[in-house]
């Protein structure tokens, strides 16, 4: 059994909080297939909060196995330095995560360019290096985990690829970076996660066929996809749920479910249209009341109202089958709340906004309905969640037209509660 659980908005929904949860019950391996180290998946272990950028959010359950698959970007020493802290935790890994060979590098030169060319720009880059390793992947320049089998091959390749970026940035300052001491940092630290790299399809296609469940989680976000995303402010890859069979090597036709996972308003990091944006002390006081700043960079995150246009296009690019609702809580001390069910402006080829300027463009159509005001993060089921908490949540549902089967009124695993 392979099912996958996607974001619907931009990004920040709560999905590790889900797959911690989701994992807990029902699955026995957790896959990402895309993304780097600009993730930043928050879950409570031990009362304590661990926020994890590249290892899957499976990760802190015993017993419990973890993929990171070729369709990632990564950070060596930061994955080396991820290791580490999960193991201060009291976490190991050895035997728990298995990592893809044909991952791209991450190399310093990427993250001088990154921040060089993209953290005026508008579209919210984390300046850890992504855009550029991508970039190069696609420009079939790109350095690979596989290679630092090889030391002087990997070094070569490294070398080669510095040498024309200096050249292709001229205006980017790299007199800091030392990229024969680079790579060998790099061989060093491959031969501790030697152990954990595995042919990932070949590795999957067995455990499925051994009976383990399998889900599927990706980093950011529907609308920060490279292609169906609010594009240039998207990411580099795809966070949709067909990036699976890319990212894992997972073939389409053994996927059998997919899920997603919404906030119960709207937040977005870095530029980009944003139709239900709050402006002014609204938009700051769901900001301060749901701690909107980022995981991975603590920037503060735009906030707005839950938008169903969104959600519902989100449901039908990715096959979304149910629904999976976050912050539910942080709604409690609002009198009304807003849900837009629709768009007013011109979009010229079809249902949706096809690009930045037109969904900039268009205007919300809301409808308003009574808040419940009572704290609700203690409440752990059905039947304790307040009549208005119920009726937002079936709202949410008849807009977007897929069942909510749980809500989240706090971080932690058991602050879920199923409807």
């Amino acid at each position: 059994m392979i099912h996958v659980l996607v974001g619907t908005q931009w990004g920040d929904e709560g999905k590790g909080k889900y797959v911690d949860w989701l994992a807990s019950r029902f699955y026995d391996i957790v896959a990402r297939y895309q993304g780097g180290p600009n993730a930043g998946h928050t879950i409570i272990h031990q009362g304590e909060k661990l926020v994890l950028h590249m290892i899957p959010s499976g990760i802190t359950q015993e017993g419990k196995l973890n993929v990171m698959g070729n369709g990632m970007v990564v950070d060596i020493e930061d994955l080396d330095a991820e290791i580490r802290r999960l193991r201060d935790a009291g976490i190991g890994v050895v035997g728990k995560l298995f990592i893809s060979p044909l991952i791209h590098l991450i190399l310093p030169f990427h993250k001088e360019i990154d921040r060089a060319k993209n953290g005026s720009s508008g579209i919210g880059s984390t300046g850890r290096g992504i855009g550029p390793a991508y970039a190069d992947k696609y420009a079939r320049k790109g350095v690979r985990i596989a290679d630092l089998a090889n030391p002087e091959l990997f070094e070569e390749k490294a070398i080669r690829l510095f040498e024309e970026k200096k050249q292709e940035f001229p205006d980017v300052d790299f007199s800091s970076l030392r990229i024969e001491e680079t790579c060998a940092r790099y061989c060093e630290i491959y031969k501790r996660i030697a152990p954990l790299v595995v042919d990932i399809p070949a590795w999957l296609k067995k455990q499925a066929e051994q009976g383990r469940a399998v889900l599927c989680e990706g980093a950011q976000a529907t609308f920060l996809d490279i292609d169906f995303g609010t594009y240039p402010y998207v990411t580099s890859s795809h966070p949709v749920s067909g990036g699976v069979s890319i990212g894992l090597g997972i073939p389409p036709n053994a996927v059998r479910g997919v899920w997603g996972v919404a906030k119960a308003y709207t937040t977005r990091v870095g530029g980009g249209p944003f139709p239900t944006e709050l402006a002014g002390e609204q938009g700051d006081r769901l900001r301060e009341w749901g701690a909107e700043y980022g995981s991975t960079t603590d920037r503060p995150r735009r906030c707005g109202w839950f938008d169903a246009v969104l959600v519902k296009r989100a449901c039908l690019i990715n096959g979304i089958e149910g629904m999976y609702l976050t912050k539910l809580d942080v709604l409690s001390r609002f009198s009304e709340i807003k849900v837009c069910y629709g768009y007013e402006g011109s979009m010229k080829w079809g249902e949706f906004p096809a690009t930045a300027e037109e969904m900039a463009g268009v205007r919300p159509r809301y409808t308003t309905l009574p808040g419940w005001q009572e704290d609700i993060s203690q409440c752990r089921k059905r039947e304790d969640l307040p009549l208005a908490a119920h009726r937002y949540i079936e709202k949410l549902e008849e807009l977007v037209g897929v069942r909510i089967g749980a809500v989240s009124v706090g971080p932690e695993r058991d602050a879920t509660i199923e409807l």
